[in-house]
């Protein structure tokens, strides 16, 4: 008879580990702020100077950003990585370093390529590397800790507040290292990010000792499943539906999300006639709204939640359809033009992102832990990885389609309606998946733990026993 494996927990395992608290939970907040205030020093502030101060390609920084997603495939070993030890404050600190190191270093770069242009360049690549790596390591071992102290009542609202949280540490550092950076020059760059970076660094590992705890000494575990390979872990994982079909809708979901981060300003000054400045404010617009639907889904799929609309489930759906439905009223836009009221719309759309994004990060933390095993970290780097490469694909992909479907048309309003249709269609494809995982019931992989680690030919002492 086959065996199968245990629960990803024992009863008395969980009851020695206390979920975390509103503290705890802002603790590792402050992580992603650190997290945050580094990515804006490296994808926006050294983006300027290359492009402004030193009139250089856009396409420069376009492709160390690229390179830093490309990264994020790695994002399933880094969490394999923290399944496999038991610990992921290890990874949170080490990845940290890597990434302050990396936004450090890309600082330097960018300060050298004033002088030494291919020099500049190779040293920038070196730290984008360091950057992906660090973030990739750091960001999936941070969501793993969540998913795995945070009670299922408040995933939704601790998905939002770390969110919040990041974007804080998004503002902030634009604000503060903006005023520093005033009078500019080279070496005040590289002040300022020594500072940024160090600072962002001591403040994450402050905030995550200590939270995690150490590991239960009574957690039940299958010994096969400890001695797994990655390939064998991911395998597995992939065979659970429930991780599958998230899979999917993480990558569908987030190319539709973010097929329109390169459109929306040229859309407004095309169409509707927006000077810079104009099209400019709507992005304040869309993020005000996106505030405030994380906001939302914090409280009505909170503590306090009941019944259907209290479930991440129905708002997850419930996101992505009025995602489309909101990016379908801007394919109206493109037929009617300065009529249409677009600030509204944007409003709208933002706050429907907003709902889509706290609903599907809740959810992620609460699927991480339905599997088979303790697989939190392998379950969250595969999505985090679908995300990123989706998210850093997705944009590229609207403006190429805008510009194939100009010149397929002629018609520049044609061109963007045609986009936002794609990703309206893309929204409703991932509510249709959002439905099937609702109704998927505990993942079952048809092979199981131990008799897939035995396939791969790491049960052959158990073989023995059993054949005796």
């Amino acid at each position: 008879m086959e065996q199968t494996a245990p629960s990803i927990r024992s009863p008395a395992s969980a009851a020695r580990r206390p979920d975390l608290g509103w503290l705890g939970i802002i603790r590792l907040g402050l992580v992603q702020t650190a997290l945050g205030a580094i990515f804006v020093l490296t994808t926006s502030t050294l983006n300027r100077v290359m492009v402004v101060e030193l009139a250089l390609p856009a396409i420069l920084p376009g492709l160390l950003v690229g390179l830093h997603y490309a990264l994020q495939i790695l994002r399933p070993r880094w969490g394999f990585g923290a399944d496999k030890g038991q610990r992921a404050t290890p990874w949170i600190i080490g990845g940290m370093a890597l990434l302050a190191a990396g936004g450090f270093m890309a600082a330097l770069a960018t300060a050298l390529m004033a002088s030494n242009l291919i020099e500049g360049v190779a040293l920038a690549a070196a730290g984008f590397v360091l950057i992906g790596i660090g973030a990739g390591a750091a960001g999936t071992s941070l969501l793993v800790l969540l998913a795995k102290r945070v009670a299922p009542e408040r995933r939704a609202p601790a998905a939002t507040m770390v969110w919040l949280m990041m974007i804080a540490g998004f503002a902030g550092t634009a604000g503060i290292a903006g005023h520093f950076l005033d009078p500019f020059s080279n070496e005040r760059m590289i002040t300022v990010a020594a500072v940024l970076c160090s600072v962002a660094f001591m403040v994450s590992m402050l905030a995550v000792i200590g939270v995690e705890g150490a590991p239960d000494a009574t957690t039940v575990r299958d010994r096969p499943v400890d001695e797994m390979p990655f390939r064998a872990a991911l395998a597995e994982i992939w065979a659970e539906p429930k991780a599958r079909l998230f899979s999917l809708f993480i990558i569908i979901s987030m190319l539709a999300y973010s097929g329109q981060d390169l459109i929306l300003e040229p859309f407004a000054g095309i169409v509707f006639g927006y000077t810079p400045g104009s099209s400019t404010k709507l992005s304040g617009i869309q993020n005000s709204g996106v505030l405030i639907g994380m906001i939302f889904v914090a409280f009505i799929a909170g503590p306090l939640a009941k019944g259907r609309f209290g479930s991440l489930a129905f708002w997850t759906m419930a996101g992505c359809v009025l995602s489309a439905t909101v990016l379908l009223a801007l394919v109206i836009a493109s037929n009617i033009g300065p009529a249409w009221p677009l600030r509204a719309n944007i409003f709208a759309l933002g706050i429907a992102n907003g709902i889509y994004a706290a609903s599907a990060i809740g959810s992620m933390m609460l699927l991480a832990s339905s599997g088979r095993g303790e697989r939190e970290g392998t379950r969250m780097g595969l999505w985090g990885a679908g995300q990123a490469l989706a998210m850093g694909a997705g944009g590229l992909i609207g403006a190429g389609a805008v510009d194939v479907a100009k010149w397929l048309s002629g018609s520049p309003f044609l061109a963007y309606a045609s986009v936002f249709t794609g990703e309206a269609v893309l929204f409703l494809v991932a509510a249709w998946l959002a439905g099937r995982i609702a109704a998927v019931g505990p993942n079952s992989p048809p092979q199981t733990a131990l008799s897939l680690a035995q396939s791969q030919g790491l049960g052959l002492t158990q073989n023995r026993e059993q054949s005796t």
